[in-house]
């Protein structure tokens, strides 16, 4: 690829060199650097790549894209620009062959459910023959392959990497989450969206590594609302009009609002068999009747969310959204594992006091005849999560199972020593059980009709890690055997 092509949607002064050079491979990372590389100097929170300037042509970088100045060889092509992270995303899209343009792109943004949005959109959208590829917070889906993520949105290259390979894979749609700080930082820049979606605001992450206050967290999230051609907001969001105040065009609404466009109504809660979710109706552009697989009143907003997201497909019909929803599912966020029993056994990621309050007062809801929770804390982490974790579950629980969890370099019986503390603190009864597998097998042999339990900690994860190892562990596959009667 010539520099130039790498660089045309840009707005760049040459400062030095010439733009007529043949490149190889455009990279951020300093270590990464080869013969014919372009660098782009990112000043970030810790590092600033424009102090690796001179290493890196050193290492073969022919050309650098730089926001301050450099001083490196004349031979050197420096291309200025006024923000080197907009550079880098305009420029990886040109790298990897501008693939948005392949895909229908659909963007989630707002502080809580976009994570279960997008698995309830791809879930739609796979159930309709659409394949898509999905960018989230647990995972990023391409095909048949997963990717575990660092972000809720990864930088911008990746992204644009991520877009080829769902292209290459047969995507026809990519849904993502967008958080603030990907939108402050330019990491879906280079791309207009075909859809954003917009589910709620609330005060948070604000701090001095974060945004600066609410109005910036406000106009962060509102600039997907500048690089997409259609737009779906949540009416009963107070903030929905500011955060999309910038949409050159007529917002989608949805909520319970009778003057919303897609207007949810008769939410209750569902539990049969198993099953607990929500069950709820839709009037105005969709008229369904909807029942939702993962519990909690406010899981009708994701789904409203999720169905505006794909009220702009014409070729969706309403049937396949029932379908969808009924079946959807977040990997490690309340999600039910099916046993041919009348109990309900869950899986969620809740590693922490409030986390796990969250979840426990959610299922406490559906009047189970027992809550059951089985939990651990993690090593090599603060003792006070401990006692909060163990006093916050004797308080909402009906019994805790007490067992192991990532004990990395500390003893699993310590652990669980410290965990106790907290239970004491309450008239909740407890057992303990250290193996994780043997505490699954305990919850299941020893489950009655009507409980609901909860398996909590390691949500989406994979792996125990002990003793700085991570050992294979899936909660899913464990059940299976269980159910099997091989363990």
């Amino acid at each position: 690829m010539k520099l130039l092509e790498l660089i045309k949607d840009l707005d760049f002064e040459c400062v030095q060199g010439s733009t007529d050079i043949d490149i190889t491979t455009l990279v951020y990372d300093s270590r990464k650097v080869e013969n014919g590389s372009v660098f782009v100097c990112i000043s970030g929170a810790v590092r600033d790549g424009h102090d690796f300037a001179k290493d890196v042509v050193k290492a073969g970088a022919k050309a650098l894209i730089v926001e301050k100045n450099v001083d490196v060889p004349d031979d050197v092509t420096v291309i200025k620009v006024a923000d080197t992270r907009l550079g880098l995303a305009v420029s990886s899209a040109a790298y990897f062959g501008n693939p948005a343009n392949e895909l229908t792109t659909i963007g989630i943004t707002g502080t809580k459910g976009k994570t279960t949005s997008t698995y309830m959109v791809r879930s739609i959208l796979e159930e309709s023959g659409i394949k898509t590829g999905l960018i989230g917070t647990i995972e990023s889906i391409i095909g048949d392959e997963v990717i575990p993520s660092a972000n809720t949105t990864p930088e911008s290259y990746v992204v644009q990497q991520y877009f080829r390979k769902m292209v290459d894979a047969g995507c026809k749609c990519v849904v993502m989450e967008v958080s603030s700080q990907a939108l402050m930082l330019n990491r879906v820049g280079g791309f207009v969206f075909d859809y954003g979606i917009f589910t709620n605001l609330e005060p948070d992450h604000i701090g001095p590594n974060e945004h600066k206050d609410l109005d910036d967290y406000i106009h962060c999230k509102s600039l997907l609302f500048r690089q997409c051609k259609f737009a779906a907001a949540n009416i009963d969001d107070p903030a929905w009009k500011d955060i999309t105040k910038d949409f050159n065009g007529s917002v989608l609404t949805y909520g319970f609002a009778d003057n919303a466009d897609l207007k949810g109504k008769n939410a209750h809660l569902l539990s049969e068999n198993g099953f607990v979710g929500v069950h709820f109706e839709t009037e105005g552009i969709k008229n369904l009747s909807v029942d939702v697989d993962i519990p909690g009143k406010f899981n009708a907003y994701n789904a409203l969310a999720a169905i505006s997201a794909v009220s702009f497909f014409d070729e969706i019909e309403d049937q396949m959204i029932i379908d969808a929803l009924k079946v959807a599912k977040v990997k490690g966020r309340v999600e039910r594992v099916p046993v041919p029993y009348n109990y309900t056994l869950i899986i969620d990621y809740a590693h922490n006091a409030l986390s796990m309050e969250n979840v426990l007062e959610t299922l406490r809801q559906y009047n189970p005849h027992r809550l059951i929770t089985m939990f651990g804390a993690g090593g090599n982490r603060p003792k006070v999560r401990r006692y909060e974790m163990g006093e916050t579950s004797g308080r909402l629980s009906d019994l805790s199972v007490v067992t192991e969890d990532n004990s990395r370099f500390e003893d699993v019986m310590d652990i669980i020593e410290d965990i106790k503390t907290g239970l004491a603190k309450t008239d909740g009864k407890y057992v303990v059980v250290p193996n994780r597998r043997d505490a699954i097998k305990y919850c299941m042999d020893n489950a009655e009709d009507g409980d609901i339990i909860v398996l909590a900690g390691k949500g989406h994860e994979d792996y125990q890690e002990i003793k700085g190892v991570k050992y294979h562990m899936d909660e899913r596959e464990i059940i299976a055997d269980i159910l099997n009667g091989k363990s």
